[in-house]
Protein backbone atom coordinates (compact mmCIF):
# COMPACT_ATOMS: atom_id res chain seq x y z
CA UNK A 1 0.00 0.00 0.00
CA UNK A 2 2.96 2.36 0.47
CA UNK A 3 2.99 3.60 -3.13
CA UNK A 4 3.21 7.07 -4.70
CA UNK A 5 -0.23 8.62 -4.94
CA UNK A 6 -0.38 8.32 -8.74
CA UNK A 7 0.12 4.55 -8.39
CA UNK A 8 -2.81 4.06 -6.02
CA UNK A 9 -6.11 2.77 -7.36
CA UNK A 10 -8.49 5.73 -7.91
CA UNK A 11 -10.98 4.26 -5.44
CA UNK A 12 -8.29 4.23 -2.73
CA UNK A 13 -7.33 7.88 -3.14
CA UNK A 14 -10.99 8.88 -3.43
CA UNK A 15 -11.69 7.09 -0.16
CA UNK A 16 -8.88 8.99 1.56
CA UNK A 17 -10.40 12.28 0.42
CA UNK A 18 -13.86 11.28 1.64
CA UNK A 19 -12.59 10.24 5.07
CA UNK A 20 -10.70 13.51 5.43
CA UNK A 21 -13.73 15.57 4.35
CA UNK A 22 -16.00 13.82 6.86
CA UNK A 23 -13.45 14.31 9.63
CA UNK A 24 -13.08 18.00 8.74
CA UNK A 25 -16.83 18.45 9.23
CA UNK A 26 -16.76 16.44 12.47
CA UNK A 27 -19.08 13.85 10.94
CA UNK A 28 -19.00 10.13 11.69
CA UNK A 29 -16.76 8.22 9.28
CA UNK A 30 -18.87 5.08 8.96
CA UNK A 31 -18.92 2.51 6.17
CA UNK A 32 -22.37 3.73 5.12
CA UNK A 33 -21.26 7.39 4.97
CA UNK A 34 -18.21 6.52 2.88
CA UNK A 35 -20.00 4.04 0.60
CA UNK A 36 -22.75 6.59 -0.13
CA UNK A 37 -20.25 9.26 -1.18
CA UNK A 38 -18.13 6.87 -3.24
CA UNK A 39 -21.07 5.08 -4.84
CA UNK A 40 -19.87 1.64 -3.67
CA UNK A 41 -21.36 -1.07 -1.47
CA UNK A 42 -20.93 -1.14 2.31
CA UNK A 43 -18.92 -4.33 1.85
CA UNK A 44 -16.46 -2.54 -0.43
CA UNK A 45 -16.10 0.33 2.04
CA UNK A 46 -15.51 -2.15 4.88
CA UNK A 47 -12.83 -3.89 2.82
CA UNK A 48 -11.06 -0.57 2.18
CA UNK A 49 -11.21 0.28 5.90
CA UNK A 50 -9.51 -3.04 6.65
CA UNK A 51 -6.82 -2.40 4.02
CA UNK A 52 -6.23 1.09 5.40
CA UNK A 53 -5.99 -0.25 8.93
CA UNK A 54 -3.43 -2.86 7.83
CA UNK A 55 -1.38 -0.12 6.17
CA UNK A 56 -1.56 2.04 9.31
CA UNK A 57 -3.63 4.73 7.62
CA UNK A 58 -6.73 4.57 9.86
CA UNK A 59 -7.68 3.48 13.35
CA UNK A 60 -11.08 2.54 14.68
CA UNK A 61 -12.66 5.04 17.07
CA UNK A 62 -15.71 3.77 19.03
CA UNK A 63 -18.95 5.48 17.91
CA UNK A 64 -17.04 7.50 15.28
CA UNK A 65 -16.11 4.82 12.76
CA UNK A 66 -12.53 5.22 11.56
CA UNK A 67 -10.12 8.12 11.84
CA UNK A 68 -7.00 8.87 9.82
CA UNK A 69 -3.70 8.28 11.58
CA UNK A 70 -0.87 10.79 11.03
CA UNK A 71 0.37 8.54 8.20
CA UNK A 72 -3.11 8.33 6.70
CA UNK A 73 -3.54 12.08 6.95
CA UNK A 74 -0.24 12.56 5.14
CA UNK A 75 -1.49 10.35 2.29
CA UNK A 76 -4.78 12.24 2.19
CA UNK A 77 -2.90 15.56 1.98
CA UNK A 78 -0.97 14.30 -1.05
CA UNK A 79 -4.20 13.41 -2.85
CA UNK A 80 -5.88 16.68 -1.89
CA UNK A 81 -2.83 18.68 -3.01
CA UNK A 82 -2.92 17.05 -6.45
CA UNK A 83 -6.66 17.64 -6.72
CA UNK A 84 -6.72 21.29 -5.71
CA UNK A 85 -3.70 22.29 -7.78
CA UNK A 86 -5.40 20.72 -10.78
CA UNK A 87 -8.65 22.56 -10.02
CA UNK A 88 -6.82 25.88 -9.97
CA UNK A 89 -4.91 25.06 -13.16
CA UNK A 90 -8.12 24.11 -14.95
CA UNK A 91 -9.85 27.31 -13.86
CA UNK A 92 -6.99 29.78 -14.28
CA UNK A 93 -5.11 28.43 -17.29
CA UNK A 94 -7.77 26.52 -19.25
CA UNK A 95 -10.84 28.62 -18.51
CA UNK A 96 -12.98 25.98 -16.80
CA UNK A 97 -15.84 27.36 -14.71
CA UNK A 98 -15.61 26.62 -10.99
CA UNK A 99 -18.57 24.23 -11.13
CA UNK A 100 -16.73 21.93 -13.59
CA UNK A 101 -13.19 21.76 -12.17
CA UNK A 102 -13.95 19.24 -9.40
CA UNK A 103 -15.06 16.39 -11.67
CA UNK A 104 -12.25 17.01 -14.15
CA UNK A 105 -9.61 17.12 -11.39
CA UNK A 106 -11.04 13.88 -9.98
CA UNK A 107 -10.14 12.18 -13.26
CA UNK A 108 -6.67 13.71 -13.57
CA UNK A 109 -5.38 13.55 -9.99
CA UNK A 110 -4.75 9.80 -10.19
CA UNK A 111 -2.32 9.97 -13.10
CA UNK A 112 -0.05 13.01 -12.63
CA UNK A 113 3.47 12.42 -11.33
CA UNK A 114 5.19 14.23 -8.47
CA UNK A 115 7.35 16.05 -11.02
CA UNK A 116 4.24 17.23 -12.88
CA UNK A 117 2.77 18.41 -9.57
CA UNK A 118 5.90 20.45 -8.82
CA UNK A 119 5.82 22.04 -12.27
CA UNK A 120 2.13 22.84 -11.81
CA UNK A 121 2.80 24.44 -8.43
CA UNK A 122 5.57 26.58 -9.91
CA UNK A 123 3.47 27.59 -12.93
CA UNK A 124 0.62 28.73 -10.69
CA UNK A 125 2.93 30.75 -8.43
CA UNK A 126 2.81 28.42 -5.40
CA UNK A 127 -0.87 29.06 -4.60
CA UNK A 128 -2.45 28.46 -1.20
CA UNK A 129 -6.15 28.18 -2.19
CA UNK A 130 -8.12 26.59 -5.03
CA UNK A 131 -11.02 28.19 -7.01
CA UNK A 132 -13.48 27.42 -4.20
CA UNK A 133 -11.25 28.97 -1.53
CA UNK A 134 -10.27 25.56 -0.16
CA UNK A 135 -6.69 25.50 1.18
CA UNK A 136 -4.04 23.71 -0.87
CA UNK A 137 -1.72 21.59 1.32
CA UNK A 138 1.97 22.40 1.06
CA UNK A 139 4.48 19.92 -0.35
CA UNK A 140 5.22 18.69 3.17
CA UNK A 141 1.54 18.16 3.96
CA UNK A 142 0.74 21.29 5.95
CA UNK A 143 -2.74 22.72 5.36
CA UNK A 144 -3.40 26.27 6.57
CA UNK A 145 -7.14 26.82 6.94
CA UNK A 146 -8.27 30.43 7.02
CA UNK A 147 -10.59 30.91 9.98
CA UNK A 148 -14.07 32.19 9.38
CA UNK A 149 -17.73 31.65 10.20
CA UNK A 150 -20.66 30.33 8.21
CA UNK A 151 -22.66 32.96 6.36
CA UNK A 152 -25.72 31.56 8.15
CA UNK A 153 -24.14 32.69 11.46
CA UNK A 154 -23.22 36.21 10.37
CA UNK A 155 -24.96 38.91 12.47
CA UNK A 156 -27.56 40.98 10.65
CA UNK A 157 -26.22 44.18 9.15
CA UNK A 158 -22.65 42.86 9.08
CA UNK A 159 -20.37 43.04 6.03
CA UNK A 160 -17.97 40.21 5.27
CA UNK A 161 -15.73 38.71 2.63
CA UNK A 162 -16.24 35.19 1.32
CA UNK A 163 -13.31 32.90 2.13
CA UNK A 164 -14.53 29.53 0.95
CA UNK A 165 -17.47 27.69 -0.58
CA UNK A 166 -17.38 24.13 0.71
CA UNK A 167 -20.11 22.54 -1.44
CA UNK A 168 -18.88 20.75 -4.60
CA UNK A 169 -22.29 20.17 -6.16
CA UNK A 170 -22.01 21.58 -9.72
CA UNK A 171 -25.61 22.85 -9.86
CA UNK A 172 -25.26 24.67 -6.54
CA UNK A 173 -21.92 26.17 -7.55
CA UNK A 174 -23.37 27.32 -10.85
CA UNK A 175 -26.24 29.00 -9.00
CA UNK A 176 -23.97 30.64 -6.42
CA UNK A 177 -21.74 31.87 -9.24
CA UNK A 178 -24.75 33.48 -10.93
CA UNK A 179 -25.22 35.51 -7.71
CA UNK A 180 -21.55 36.50 -7.64
CA UNK A 181 -20.86 34.46 -4.51
CA UNK A 182 -17.22 33.60 -5.22
CA UNK A 183 -14.27 33.58 -2.81
CA UNK A 184 -13.02 37.13 -2.10
CA UNK A 185 -16.44 38.63 -2.96
CA UNK A 186 -17.91 41.15 -0.53
CA UNK A 187 -21.25 40.30 1.05
CA UNK A 188 -23.57 41.88 3.61
CA UNK A 189 -26.30 40.08 5.54
CA UNK A 190 -29.26 42.44 5.62
CA UNK A 191 -31.71 40.18 7.45
CA UNK A 192 -32.61 36.55 8.03
CA UNK A 193 -36.00 34.89 8.33
CA UNK A 194 -36.59 32.90 11.54
CA UNK A 195 -36.51 29.10 11.83
CA UNK A 196 -33.71 28.64 9.29
CA UNK A 197 -35.53 30.66 6.69
CA UNK A 198 -33.89 32.45 3.76
CA UNK A 199 -31.28 35.19 4.14
CA UNK A 200 -31.56 38.61 2.53
CA UNK A 201 -28.04 39.41 1.30
CA UNK A 202 -26.28 42.19 -0.60
CA UNK A 203 -23.41 41.17 -2.88
CA UNK A 204 -20.66 43.29 -4.45
CA UNK A 205 -19.01 46.68 -4.06
CA UNK A 206 -20.74 50.05 -4.09
CA UNK A 207 -20.59 50.43 -7.88
CA UNK A 208 -22.24 47.07 -8.55
CA UNK A 209 -24.34 45.91 -5.62
CA UNK A 210 -27.22 43.45 -5.95
CA UNK A 211 -29.67 42.08 -3.41
CA UNK A 212 -30.73 38.42 -3.30
CA UNK A 213 -32.56 35.92 -1.14
CA UNK A 214 -30.39 32.92 -0.29
CA UNK A 215 -31.55 29.66 1.28
CA UNK A 216 -30.24 28.74 4.73
CA UNK A 217 -28.81 25.42 3.53
CA UNK A 218 -26.64 27.11 0.90
CA UNK A 219 -25.53 29.74 3.42
CA UNK A 220 -24.26 26.91 5.63
CA UNK A 221 -21.62 26.10 2.98
CA UNK A 222 -20.30 29.65 2.57
CA UNK A 223 -17.47 30.58 4.95
CA UNK A 224 -16.86 34.28 5.47
CA UNK A 225 -14.63 36.59 7.48
CA UNK A 226 -16.10 39.75 9.02
CA UNK A 227 -14.80 43.00 7.53
CA UNK A 228 -13.61 45.70 9.92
Amino acid sequence: MQKPIQELAPRISDCLKVIYALQERNQKVSTSAVSERLGVSDATATMMFKEFASAGWVEHVPYHGVRLTPLGEQKAMEVIRHHRLLELYLARELGYSWDKVHAEADRLEHVISEEFEEKLDQLLGYPTVDPHGDPIPSKDGVMVVRKGIKLSQLPEGTSAQILRVSDQDPEKLCYLGSLGLYPESRIQLLSRAPFEGPLHIRVGEEAAMADYMLGFELAEHIIVTVLP
